[in-house]
């Protein structure tokens, strides 16, 4: 059979390509009998979910060599945005992605690997890599590595990293000691892994998993489990089977892949981020496909049947054992098409009909599509005078008590403003925080106000506040917020008008953002606007600022 890698290592013209791999100990049986399988492996010691993927790849490696192919591996940069949050460094997380993508495919078209497996577990990177795999559009599977165990219970459940941050918010609001706080991050984060909450990492996995780009069933299994590693061993014989079935990337990514995705992001309440990253996805596997306006769609068919920390007590290993993603496609029913090809060379109706489940079900985590947790689903769709374009939140997360609030706002031009006013007890019941110059082009970088909102939370204001920003926010967060605003403020978006005082109106069940000021008011004020100039240092992030698209078109490099 003929593959890619045949232009460079087969035949006696090829005999400098061959003689470099073999100054590494390939063999001829390696270079021109098998097909040459890329790993992009984003295994690192600064990134908790990644820090067991050097073990995973070699269970891969193993898959691969037992499906007839030959292993090269490469690296991949990742950052954790639990380090990153909160600071300077959390600019660079959303347009990491970008990088990771374009790494990805110069590694693979400059040696013309016949196919990828892409080893990541967290926020940006797994998408990045998705991004990847559809602009090549050549066999990929993507295996993570699995979210980490919870820890001690603080607070109603099970601790994660953020605990500590609710903590901090508890301290400054006078309800425990220092020593309590310094106490719990010994405790909070007990393994390695994607962090033990539902957030973008854990959602994007899922969505992987729907989509039919891992195996079914995989996307929560414990880093800690040895599950995970057989996972990874029969991912590595599958990407063999789709390369020689010649099985791409984007014959798996469909708009009806698509869907299934964000239907699952509804009934599973992921993280915001989703709605950025799918967009970039369809993106760059050339989908003629609004994802925004899709959400928007399959919000009001889709119900809420899975209810995981921040929406309840429960947490990812929880999720697992209550059936995971399989159990929710499958209580969702017809609402998820069964007809679409996944990365096992088969339909997903196939896979879901020989999948075995380990463990009983919990119907305090997954419920059934008759009788769910909400009707609607677990993100929804703002626009009004204050978001034109969109907005995004998470009703599902958040207290049905939030779904209608009116507020005074109180402006801050940056994330750090915001949050030492919060910690300095100056944001009050019924003010409406507004954070802005935080968008793609803005920040530049669209941070997450996940601090922000864990702040409030520690200090009680969780159910009498609101947060809005052209930011975004972690999958971890809940109370009332609405991220993604566009247009944003740097682009004189409306939120750029909005002054200390004036009324904001959220509305859920309408789907609405306003400002309640008259047209003509809204029309002034923009035109007597003037952006504040934000120094922006030579790198990467200029460039970034300079071309970075809009939330609502997934701020995708363009």
């Amino acid at each position: 059979m003929k593959y890619r890698s045949s232009d460079n290592l087969k035949g006696t013209d090829s005999a400098f390509c061959r003689s470099l791999y073999k100054s590494m100990g390939y063999t001829d049986e390696e270079l021109t009998d098998r097909p040459v399988i890329g790993i992009a492996n984003s295994w690192s010691t600064l990134v908790p979910g990644h820090f067991n993927l050097k073990q995973v790849s070699e269970f891969v490696k193993k898959g691969i060599y037992r499906g007839g192919g030959t292993a090269v591996e490469f690296g991949v940069i990742s950052a954790c945005d639990g380090i990153a949050n909160g600071h300077e460094g959390m600019k660079y997380i959303l347009p990491s992605r970008e990088i990771i993508c374009n790494s990805i495919e110069i590694e693979v078209q400059a040696h013309r690997l016949d196919a990828i497996v892409l080893l990541a577990s967290c926020d940006k990177i797994v998408p990045g890599m998705l991004m990847a795999a559809a602009r090549l559009n050549i066999p990929a599977i993507l295996v993570n590595g699995g979210p980490m165990m919870g820890g001690v219970e603080f607070d109603g459940r099970k601790t994660d990293a953020t605990s500590v941050d609710e903590a901090v918010g508890m301290l400054h609001g006078g309800k425990i000691t220092e020593e309590q706080v310094l106490s719990l991050e010994n405790v909070a984060c007990p393994s390695c892994g994607s962090c033990a909450f539902y957030g973008t990492a854990n959602t994007m996995v899922c969505i992987t998993e729907s989509i039919g780009m891992s195996l079914t069933g995989s996307a929560l299994i414990p880093a800690t489990y040895s599950e995970r590693l057989r996972a990874a061993y029969m991912s590595g014989i599958k990407i063999c089977e789709l390369a020689k079935k010649e099985i791409k990337a984007r014959d798996i990514m469909t708009e009806e892949a698509i869907r299934n995705g964000i239907k699952i992001t509804m009934a599973t309440c992921g993280s915001t981020n989703a709605v950025l990253h799918l967009s970039a996805i369809a993106h760059e596997a050339g989908l003629n496909m609004n994802v925004v306006e899709e959400f928007e769609k399959l919000n009001k068919v889709t119900p809420q049947i899975a209810k995981v920390n921040p929406a309840s007590k429960w947490d990812m290993e929880d999720f697992y054992k209550a059936g995971g993603i399989p159990r929710v496609m499958k209580n969702l029913g017809d609402r998820i098409n069964t007809q679409v090809l996944t990365c096992t060379g088969k339909k997903l109706g196939e896979n879901l009909e020989e999948f075995k489940f380990l463990f009983p079900e919990n119907p305090e985590i997954i419920k059934t599509a008759e009788a769910p947790f909400n009707n609607t689903g677990g993100l929804a769709v703002l626009r009004g005078n204050l978001a034109p374009d969109t907005g995004i939140t998470k009703p599902g997360a958040f207290d049905p008590s939030l779904y209608q609030f009116r507020g005074k706002a109180k402006v801050y031009n940056s994330e750090e403003d915001a949050n030492k006013s919060i910690l300095a007890g100056e944001v009050k019941d019924g003010d409406v925080v507004v954070i802005r110059y935080e968008g793609p082009k803005g920040g530049p970088g669209m941070r997450e106000m996940y601090k922000a909102m864990k702040y409030l939370y520690g200090m009680g204001l969780n159910l009498t506040t609101a947060l809005i920003t052209d930011g975004r926010f972690s999958g971890t967060n809940n109370g009332c917020f609405i991220g993604h605003i566009s247009p944003e403020a740097a682009e004189g978006g409306p939120i750029a008008i909005i002054e200390d005082g004036d009324m904001i109106k959220i509305d859920v069940t309408e789907g609405r953002l306003d400002i309640e000021l008259s047209d003509e008011e809204i029309e002034r004020r923009l035109k007597h606007l003037k952006i504040p100039e934000k120094e922006v240092p030579n790198g990467y992030l200029r460039m970034y600022a300079k071309s970075a698209s809009s939330a609502d078109k997934g701020a995708v490099i363009i």
